[in-house]
């Protein structure tokens, strides 16, 4: 039977499983709108900006580890999504993007509402389609998918011309999907990693330094067990918080720029770094003549192009890294023996990782009266759901979240790492409370980051999406203030957030509860009741205005040399 192009993507997204999207309607994609009237399997979120929207899908693909879909219109529509595009890019977060696009023979005469989504999202998504003929529809839809959640996941955009939408053809779905040049290598050579597993067993001071790449590909029960088989201590990145319980003797926590003392001692010290699903980022290596200066590194990776990228690399392992880590405990089952002596030769090691975690714990100082942010986020901690989703904007509250909330469980820690995007907190955050309804979603913003998508709370109440806003305000571009009291002789230009809001009449305004603390005796009692709300909530902390995110690695400057006090 034909069908209408707009009702053919329609029945193709059906056909992905998806039961949600974020979009914005428009000119050129009204018939894609006026077809979804007429399908309730999906459900349409209406995000207050194209951003928004994008990021919401963003924040639903990192929570529930599906695709993430987002739909906009032409011209300003379309390019409202770019920030977007650029941070699933960055983090490598498997989306569909839909935008309208003038009809095909007005394309390169500057119509109306016209713009080249491919030429401007080219560098910022894994490919692009334009989609020229109604019958190919289906075929570029399952394309579309494959490419954003294969392999190494990222973002896929399709742009839509109006009269595609309103041609017709008959829908014919392609089962299996086949793409030339495409083929994605997810099974770890057998060879190499028998190479790493004698490596491992043969380490005297060796780390476990981990990235989202495990969270992606499902494998932190898998990447648990070889850590505890072995008594490898572990070291996450931001994206691979949650990936090992940070409760557990081997967690060394987060290392790099603001990474705790002990991780980046042992970096430092070590003798081999098993490298799962990380990029070697460099807020993480700091300088990289010197990143690990003693050590062997072994890089397992989906993605061939991220080995040997930004430090040398002596066992490389292309594939998926669940199966890499699968294959490891295969390979260890019949070695007992030499696991025994590994775990006798660490006593040493494991004494000097206890030391520099007495020496220098993750800690702040107290106060009775000014509230300081770190106690906020270990009240949140103790106060919220063992399986609570942490969403963060950017700035020093994601840096305090990062490093003082916690994390047992993959896929609780939501935020923007390789583009550092503010803004992304509040949709974020909303989309991964869509993705799980029932789940309790905290929303950590600063106060200018917060005010980037402020918009979305209407969207929240709209929608009966409960997430609860913690604002901690310091009245101030909190980050940038840090660097410019440390490095630039306090010269604060342009951090000073000389107006103050109140984010509680802008909640109630929104139709939202607000609550604020002033006092540090009155932090518990605003987050037990904002908790306690059935919808979304803003808290607000008024925290100590020059309070620092220490440590910290100057830029430029080894990871053992922290900046611990100022």
């Amino acid at each position: 039977m034909k069908m209408n192009g707009a009702r053919l993507l329609i029945e193709s997204l059906k056909r992905e499983g998806v039961d949600l999207v974020f979009g914005y309607p428009g000119g050129t994609v009204i018939n894609l709108y006026d077809e979804l009237m007429s399908t309730p399997e999906i459900r349409h979120i209406l995000p207050r900006h194209e951003q928004g929207g994008t990021h919401a899908a963003d924040g639903y693909a990192r929570a529930t580890g599906k695709v993430g879909v987002c739909i906009a219109t032409s011209g300003p529509g379309a390019t409202n999504t770019i920030t977007g595009i650029a941070t699933a890019y960055m983090d490598s977060i498997p989306m569909v993007i839909i935008t309208g696009q003038v009809p095909t023979p007005l394309i390169g005469n500057d119509a109306f509402q016209e713009v080249d989504m491919i030429g401007i999202t080219r560098p910022i998504t894994k490919h692009s389609f334009l989609i020229r003929n109604a019958k190919d529809i289906p075929d570029i839809v399952r394309k579309a998918f494959f490419i954003a959640s294969s392999g190494r996941p990222g973002p896929v955009l399709i742009d839509f011309p109006k009269d595609v939408q309103i041609s017709q053809a008959e829908f014919k779905w392609p089962d299996p999907v086949e793409i030339r040049g495409f083929k994605p290598n997810l099974e770890g050579h057998p060879k190499q990693i028998a190479k790493a597993v004698d490596m491992m067993l043969s380490a005297r001071r060796p780390v476990m330094y981990v990235g989202g790449g495990v969270i992606l590909a499902n494998a932190a029960s898998e990447l648990t067990e070889l850590a505890r088989t072995l008594k490898f201590p572990v070291t996450t990145t931001l994206m691979g918080l949650g990936s090992f319980p940070e409760d557990d003797s081997l967690a060394l926590q987060m290392l790099g720029m603001h990474g705790v003392y002990a991780a980046n001692m042992s970096i430092t010290h070590s003798d081999l770094i098993l490298t799962v699903g990380a990029r070697f980022d460099d807020r993480v290596t700091g300088k990289i003549a010197t990143f690990a200066p003693h050590a062997k590194i072994i890089h397992v990776d989906v993605d061939p192009t991220s080995i040997r990228k930004n430090v040398r690399v002596d066992l490389p392992i292309v594939g998926d890294t669940k199966d890499v880590l699968l294959k490891m405990l295969e390979f260890l089952k019949d070695k007992e023996p030499k696991i025994k002596a590994l775990h006798t030769a660490m006593e040493p090691w494991h004494e000097d990782i206890s030391g520099w975690k007495s020496k220098h714990p993750i800690s702040y100082k107290q106060s009775n009266t000014v509230i300081k942010p770190q106690y906020v986020i270990q009240k949140l901690r103790a106060l919220s759901d063992e399986d609570a989703i942490m969403v963060t904007d950017v700035g020093q509250h994601q840096m305090w979240a990062a490093q003082f909330f916690g994390f047992h469980l993959p896929r609780t820690m939501i935020t923007s790492g390789g583009l550092g995007t503010m803004g992304y907190g509040m949709p974020a955050a909303m989309g991964a409370q869509a993705g799980f309804p029932d789940r309790q979603v905290l929303c950590v913003c600063g106060d200018g980051g917060v005010q980037m998508n402020m918009q979305e709370l209407a969207t929240m109440v709209q929608n009966r999406l409960p997430v609860k806003i913690i604002i901690l305000n310091n009245n101030y571009l909190g980050m940038v203030r840090q660097w410019q009291e440390l490095f630039f002789d306090k010269r604060y230009s342009q951090t000073v957030m000389e107006h103050p809001i109140d984010f509680i009449k802008l909640a109630e305004a929104y139709g939202a509860k607000g609550l604020k603390a002033t006092k540090t005796s009155e932090v518990e009692q605003v987050i037990k009741e904002g908790l306690a709300c059935n919808g979304p909530v803003i808290m607000e902390f008024m925290i100590a205005r020059e309070e620092k995110v220490l440590p910290m690695v100057p830029a430029g400057a080894s990871l053992n040399e922290m900046v611990l006090n100022a």
